[in-house]
């Protein structure tokens, strides 16, 4: 029986490490994540405050207080975003620099109260302008992006593993004697995988919000116009991966490259404003993000259609190409 199993055990090893492109992923993913992490979260201790200022950028030398060690300045793109982050207590105080020095401080903030005080120490000219507003609880600001995560994963692996079982048991070879092209075949698997999440998406957001007691501020059919929108864009992304491999162990090695980085910086657990840039250009990339993020100004804020259209824009986009991509390069057998 050992003879057997130790022959079964030396079989599988050869077979892993001959298929190198999963040997690969193997090794330099946790590689990736750990250095990725390093980026984001190393460097000096993490900032006490976070102040917002108006304009593009933060130049160290238009105010003194701009010098305050401990805390973080980012750069703010418009008075409107800044005013609701003060108010939901996002940031600590939003500074304008332009002309007379002016800042907002919501009143209920125990960190605005310290740092108003420090921006006085420093320029006592800047004038005040009060706001209240409670902070927006965590669990709130959490729920859209577990939901979207959980969308996520539905879209990835529910397709990719899906698509590559066909290939592999020959269905697929079976359908490509039939008028039935590549287009369609995709097509029929993203709305089947789409209806599926939409139902599971519902129940999860009926029956955990009366439990936390969420309030969404925003119109349930533009949640669900998003929920539908983004779940195409993943779902299409998942099929790009699945529908040329045929090697299991590669398939899942490429969906957790994708998603690892969507989970970390999509901001579905912290928000990544303040980190550097590029890491902030490489997240706007991901479908995920503009979900998380259109999903969070309609149900905390209240956004209409209009704040989030350019999220739409990008998710539509981002659909169609993916589907195009995946017809393109689709294989329906294994070699």
């Amino acid at each position: 029986m050992m003879k057997r199993l130790l022959a079964v055990w030396h079989a599988r090893n050869l077979e892993f490490l001959r298929d190198r492109p999963t040997l690969l992923f193997t090794l330099l993913l946790p590689v990736g994540v750990v250095i990725g992490m390093g980026f984001i979260f190393g460097g000096p201790p993490r900032p006490l405050f976070k102040v917002g200022v108006l304009g593009a950028s933060v130049e160290s030398e238009a105010n003194p207080f701009l010098q305050e060690r401990y805390t973080q300045f980012v750069p703010v793109r418009d008075e409107a975003t800044g005013l609701s982050q003060v108010t939901h207590q996002e940031i600590d105080l939003l500074l304008d620099l332009h002309g007379t020095v002016r800042y907002w401080v919501n009143t209920d903030s125990p960190k605005g109260y310290i740092v108003e005080k420090l921006l006085i120490a420093a320029d006592p000219g800047a004038r005040r302008q009060p706001v209240t507003g409670q902070a927006i609880p965590y669990v709130d600001w959490l729920f859209p992006g577990i939901l979207a995560m959980n969308m996520m994963f539905s879209c990835l692996f529910g397709v990719g593993y899906v698509v590559l079982r066909y290939r592999k048991s020959g269905f697929l070879k079976r359908l490509h004697a039939t008028p039935l092209t590549a287009f369609e075949f995709l097509t029929a698997q993203v709305l089947s995988r789409l209806s599926l999440i939409l139902f599971v998406t519902v129940v999860l957001y009926v029956g955990i919000a009366p439990m936390i007691h969420f309030h969404s501020a925003g119109s349930i059919a533009l949640l669900l116009l998003l929920a539908i929108i983004g779940s195409l864009s993943m779902i299409a992304l998942g099929l790009t991966i699945a529908a040329r491999f045929s090697s299991e162990e590669l398939v899942g090695g490429l969906l957790n490259l994708l998603t690892w980085p969507m989970m970390l910086l999509s901001g579905v657990w912290f928000s990544i404003e303040g980190s550097p840039r590029w890491v902030q250009w490489v997240a706007d990339i991901f479908p995920l993000t503009q979900v998380i993020e259109a999903a969070r100004a309609v149900m905390l804020d209240g956004a209409g259609i209009g704040r989030i259209t350019p999220h739409l824009i990008y998710l539509v986009a981002t659909t169609l190409v993916f589907l195009a991509f995946g017809a393109w390069s689709f294989r329906w057998r294994v070699d």
